[in-house]
């Protein structure tokens, strides 16, 4: 399991074990919470933080050890890491969701310590191995941004548990939430995009000093929210908000014109990281106008969980798991490729054998889950005009868990059938 090449494959497929879990225990407690039987209130911090730790950080961590170049000191391949890693991480993650579930907050902030500790060894190989980044993509100084942004978040996630943080609690929340998810997650996507969707479309970015002012937008946005935060700044909230829409209008024309330009007609990993831009900016804009709707006292629009919950999950799945979906789409079967083919004649046929299976129905995969997503926000919006126990929103409660779960089960299957697709098997017939 922890061979040479397989190391970074375990985190990648780890990592949409952690998603996939944590997305049905999500949609479980979404049931319960139109259904009048809301689940108990640590169910929604397990979900949370399997998805985003245990998924989407140890997703970007194998796709770092994927992506990273080798070390020109010590020669390693780039695909080599030590197995004390994947292992140190799970046991934090599942570390720290016991320590939710038992109400023992001594034991989730150990349990962190092991993850920070973990992510910080990644970001220090990351930092040795990436001296000479490519021009068109985001420098190592912008990695380190978005890992430092990720510390603050755990450490603001540590300091919830203290006595001296409860007068400030909701803010340092806030902070908490958007250093891990916006500082952090969203910036590694944005600039691992730069150079995902050139190479799946086999183009060169299409303005890459445009890429480098969106790697100057985004932390700085991102910065300028978080400062809003702290201070209770409603304005500079909506005025980083601004720079962030800005930055993310940018990176994706730069996105949209490499794509334009490209003869490769498109797949799987190329519609959902295309779809992921999309969604990010849809979710800055919704950011924005919750801001705004704060400003008046009471608030202009009623907002309360269930639009909280359809808020974040523009981002969480329509964003960060169109994103991950898309990755693996390319990844796995670039990593398959490399571990199992012996020569460059039979890697390159059986990398395409597989990207023909991650390929398969990607229609109804990529429809389900981006209208599962919009669903969310229909219903949510639903609850302005009709009680949450109606008829329609019931309806639209279902609708939304089949077309979510669909997908996610349908990419499942395919990924499951790459792994288990070898190099002498005859290639697979599309769909």
């Amino acid at each position: 399991m922890f061979a040479r090449h397989s190391l970074p494959l375990t985190f990648l497929v780890t990592g949409f074990g952690w998603l996939f879990l944590s997305s049905v225990l999500g949609l479980a407690s979404l049931i319960g919470m139109v259904l009048g039987t809301p689940l108990p209130p640590w169910v929604r911090l397990v979900h949370v933080h399997a998805a985003l730790i245990g998924g989407v950080v140890q997703l970007i961590i194998g796709g770092l050890l994927v992506m990273l170049p080798p070390s020109s000191q010590t020669g390693t391949a780039r695909h080599q890491a030590h197995p004390l890693a994947f292992v140190t991480f799970n046991a934090g993650t599942i570390g720290i969701l016991v320590g939710f579930w038992t109400h023992q907050t001594e034991v989730a902030n150990t349990a962190g310590l092991l993850v920070a500790g973990t992510c910080a060894w990644i970001a220090r190989l990351a930092w040795v191995r990436s001296t000479h980044s490519p021009p068109s993509t985001p420098n190592r100084w912008y990695y380190t941004v978005a890992f430092l942004a990720l510390f603050a978040g755990i450490t603001c996630g540590g300091a919830l548990a203290f006595p001296f943080a409860y007068e400030s609690y909701g803010y340092v929340r806030l902070a908490h939430i958007h250093l891990s998810l916006l500082g952090f997650i969203i910036l590694v996507i944005v600039g691992a995009m730069h150079v995902l969707v050139p190479t799946i479309l086999a183009a060169p970015l299409s303005n890459p000093r445009l890429g480098m002012v969106v790697s100057i937008m985004m932390p700085l946005g991102t910065a300028g929210l978080i400062g809003g935060f702290l201070n209770s700044s409603v304005p500079i909230e909506i005025g980083a908000g601004a720079i962030l829409f800005v930055g993310g209008i940018l990176y994706a024309v730069n996105l949209i014109r490499t794509w334009a330009n490209s003869p490769h007609s498109g797949n799987a990993a190329s519609d959902h990281l295309l779809l992921s831009t999309f969604f990010l900016l849809l979710t800055i804009v919704l950011g924005i106008l919750v801001g705004a709707n704060s400003l008046s006292t009471p608030p202009m629009m009623p907002y309360g969980t269930l639009h909280l919950v359809a808020y974040a999950h523009m981002a969480f799945l329509g964003c960060i798991l169109n994103a991950a979906m898309g990755a693996l789409s390319h990844l796995v079967p670039l990593v398959l490729s490399t571990s199992r083919a012996s020569s460059n004649k039979k890697r390159t046929p059986y990398q395409e054998r597989l990207t023909m299976i991650m390929d398969r129905w990607r229609a109804i995969q990529i429809g389900g889950l981006s209208l599962g997503t919009m669903g969310l926000g229909l219903l949510a919006a639903l609850t302005w005009n009709v009680p949450l126990n109606s008829m329609s929103v019931r309806a639209m409660t279902w609708i939304c868990f089949a077309l979510l779960l669909s997908s996610l089960l349908l990419f499942s299957v395919k990924l499951a059938t790459a792994l288990t697709h070898r190099p002498e098997d005859p290639s697979p017939t599309t769909t």
